[in-house]
């Protein structure tokens, strides 16, 4: 029996450098930053007071005000990215047999803006002003589920949690839907919006952030000697996967395919990576060994790369015992990260986006503030500006607190 095949024919997404994918993507290629001062909140008091926004949001327009006022930030970036998504794929969900069709959507921590500002009530005012549609707003799952209500879809409706590993375990869950048969179409990807006083000053506690704040734009270096945490950013990323003859009988247009993924677990400790990389490593591995494709067959890497310095350390190792000296040698990477900073639970399926957007033009994006190379093989495949040339197979590694470890291989499509 032929092997069930999941193509990507949709593509959305809510970033700090666009709320589109055609705009992120051009920005990307003309490596912009979006990382700035924390516009929000007061954040005078923090040791860490940037990070990469989404600007020009405007949620009441984009969904009703009705239905933008009972979703956090978060779930609202995941339904517009997955209108968006869906639009793109020339798809109509609810047509048809929406049973056919699912949703799984990945979340590091959810509605976190709405938890702080509801706890806020219950400490200030009392439990009388709570907010009747506090919980479902706070939800891990409250942006699968409102994207499957907006959309009619009646198939499996699953929320995935991983820390910044959710939305690639989102993708690879959607994949083994499409290939078991029990969905034809999957709408599928992450969001996040951790940005909140709350969220700054867990991770500032934590000291995983860059204190880079007076100059914003350089504070997100990938694997630079010079790195001192991860910008916090935020935003979603939304595919539309489709099993490859479905998406042939309609006349979509497909951007690749999703040939490979591969998990593991450090086992090792609840925030920092095991230093050998091992976990991640294997990761990979799993992830070629289920693409049936060999190191050497990979042109593209989009790297987790933080740019904090006991994970892209362990990143690093961990590619060049994947790969091995020779692969590493022939295989470019590039760390969107160091543009749109880290979109914890989200980033996975934005990285995703853009290694289909990179098979599909035959560019790379640059990758910024890469001054000081930690190794020396790094410097030689991470491009600091915009780089031509033909990619058919790409990974992408994302990586999350708890030894999360989650590897995707996409390829263009052979008939």
């Amino acid at each position: 029996m032929e092997m069930r095949r999941a193509v990507i024919t949709g593509l959305g997404t809510v970033n700090p450098l666009a709320n589109n994918m055609p705009d992120f993507w051009k920005a990307a290629c003309q490596g912009k930053s979006a990382v700035g001062a924390i516009s929000r909140f007061d954040v005078s008091s923090y040791r860490t007071r940037i990070a990469a926004e989404v600007k020009n949001f405007k949620p009441d327009e984009l969904l009703g005000a009705k239905q933008a006022k009972r979703l956090d930030r978060y779930a609202q970036y995941g339904l517009v990215a997955a209108i968006e998504a869906v639009n793109d794929a020339g798809f109509d969900p609810g047509n048809g047999n929406p049973g056919r069709t699912a949703v799984v959507v990945g979340t590091g921590i959810g509605g976190m803006e709405v938890f702080e500002e509801e706890s806020i009530k219950l400490q200030q005012i009392g439990p009388g002003r709570v907010s009747p549609f506090f919980v479902p707003r706070i939800m891990p799952n409250a942006a699968a589920a409102a994207i499957s209500i907006h959309f009619g879809v009646t198939g499996p409706c699953l929320s995935v949690s991983s820390a910044c590993a959710s939305a690639a375990d989102a993708i690879s869950t959607a994949r083994d839907l499409i290939r078991t048969g029990r969905s034809d179409v999957v709408i599928t990807g992450g969001a996040e919006a951790p940005i909140t006083p709350l969220g700054l000053a867990g991770f500032c506690a934590a000291r995983s952030l860059s204190e880079r704040n007076d100059a914003p734009t350089q504070a997100s270096r990938p694997f630079d000697r010079g790195r001192d945490g991860f910008v916090l950013g935020e935003g979603a990323g939304i595919l539309v996967l489709e099993e490859y003859h479905h998406a042939l009988r309609r006349g979509a247009t497909i951007y690749c395919e999703i040939v490979g993924c591969g998990q593991t677990a450090d086992a090792h400790h609840m925030t920092a990576p095991n230093p050998s990389g091992a976990g991640a490593a294997q990761a990979m591995r799993a992830a070629m060994d289920d693409a049936h494709i060999l190191p050497g067959d990979i042109g593209y890497l989009n790297a987790h790369a933080t740019s904090t310095e006991l994970g892209d350390a362990a990143e690093a190792t961990a590619i060049r015992t994947a790969f091995g000296e020779r692969a590493t040698d022939q295989l470019a990477i590039s760390c969107t990260k160091s543009l749109i900073g880290h979109l914890c639970g989200a980033s996975g399926s934005v990285a995703a986006a853009v290694i289909a957007m990179t098979i599909r033009d035959g560019v790379i994006h640059p990758t910024l503030n890469f001054d000081d190379p930690t190794d020396e093989w790094l410097k030689k495949a991470i491009p600091q500006s915009s780089m031509d040339g033909t990619f058919q197979v790409g990974m992408l590694n994302s990586f999350g607190f708890g030894g999360h470890n989650s590897s995707i291989i996409l390829s263009a499509v052979e008939n």
